[in-house]
């Protein structure tokens, strides 16, 4: 077995033996009533999902999201999208690999290097309630922002893809206010710094990622609202004042539609612009997705985060 060879590099009907990390395991019954494993695993270069057919209750308590296990398959598709068929899955022993975090995605950007930009742009904020609203967040919930993904399985779904999705947003929003001085740059860099700060109590973290009761139940947008409230009362600030206000807005308003998850639409022009710099850095991610499993001159399979389109790769890409 070659184990360099990532999942990415398999090709359709060839046979996969490898480890890899355990993302997702569910015990299911056919209509005929015999029990079969959905499994989902992944490395660093993408994750696949499939069945095992004729499983048994012993093998499925032997296995845990977030495990290293030893897989054998074979490659296949479905409705456009790799799939995977299970023939043996187990924990990886004593002397196999076992670390983690070698088969979990990482971002382009360090940690360190994410953590002296922020800094640098928290600075920007001169409103000194904004500023010290976002100090006080970003402290308390340091090391989850710079660790977590800031998607399950969508964009920036990798270690780091909180922080670095904050990051590129924060960019953009400097270029934007400087190009139009009719934008409070102050207030468009809080609430990209904020806006999806409540994705570290949505996810449960950057290993074998899921959805959290609070998660389910209530989402990040409110998530991190709820968590501007307590910072504001911690450091005894007007939770009326316009100040505050405006940030929790454009903080709300940032998927831009009810349907999406925001409780209001953007009614300033702070909020309009996160929310176009939130869906302009959630695509191109998307797009750069599909377009590393894609070849040059041909189309990607039908992708859900790009409303189901099949992305072409030109030739000089």
């Amino acid at each position: 077995m070659n184990e360099q060879k990532q999942l990415k590099d398999y090709q359709l009907d060839e046979n996969i033996q490898m480890f890899a990390l355990l993302k997702q395991i569910d015990s299911r019954v056919t209509n005929s009533g015999k029990p079969y494993l959905a499994i989902t695993i992944a490395d660093r270069s993408m994750e696949i999902s499939g069945m095992k057919w004729d499983s048994n209750e012993a093998e499925f308590k032997a296995l845990e999201a977030g495990q290293v296990v030893f897989v054998k398959g074979i490659r296949q598709s479905y409705r456009d999208k790799p799939q995977l068929k299970f023939l043996e899955i187990r924990p990886a022993q004593v002397g196999e690999p076992q670390n983690v975090a070698d088969f979990v995605p990482s971002g382009p950007i360090k940690a360190a290097e994410m953590e002296e930009e922020v800094n640098t742009i928290i600075f920007k904020i001169i409103n000194p309630t904004w500023q010290r609203i976002v100090r006080f967040l970003l402290n308390q919930y340091h090391e989850q922002f710079f660790a977590y993904p800031a998607a399950k399985s969508n964009h920036h779904a990798f270690a780091g893809g909180l922080g670095y999705h904050t990051l590129s947003i924060a960019r953009l929003a400097q270029s934007v206010a400087k190009q139009y001085e009719q934008i409070d740059e102050s207030l468009l860099l809080a609430g990209a710094l904020l806006h999806d700060l409540g994705k570290v109590i949505e996810l449960s973290g950057p290993i074998a990622t899921t959805y959290t009761v609070p998660g389910n139940l209530i989402g990040h947008i409110v998530l991190i609202d709820e968590q501007i409230v307590l910072a504001a009362q911690e450091l005894k600030l007007d939770l009326f004042s316009e100040d505050l206000v405006l940030l929790r807005h454009v903080v709300l308003a940032h998927h831009g539609q009810l349907e999406y998850g925001s409780p209001v639409r953007p009614l300033v022009q702070e909020a309009n612009v996160l929310h176009q710099l939130d869906e302009l850095d959630a695509n191109l991610q998307s797009f750069a997705n599909a377009l590393d499993d894609t070849n040059p001159g041909e189309f990607s399979g039908r992708n859900w985060a790009l409303d189901n389109r099949s992305i072409y790769r030109p030739m000089g890409n």
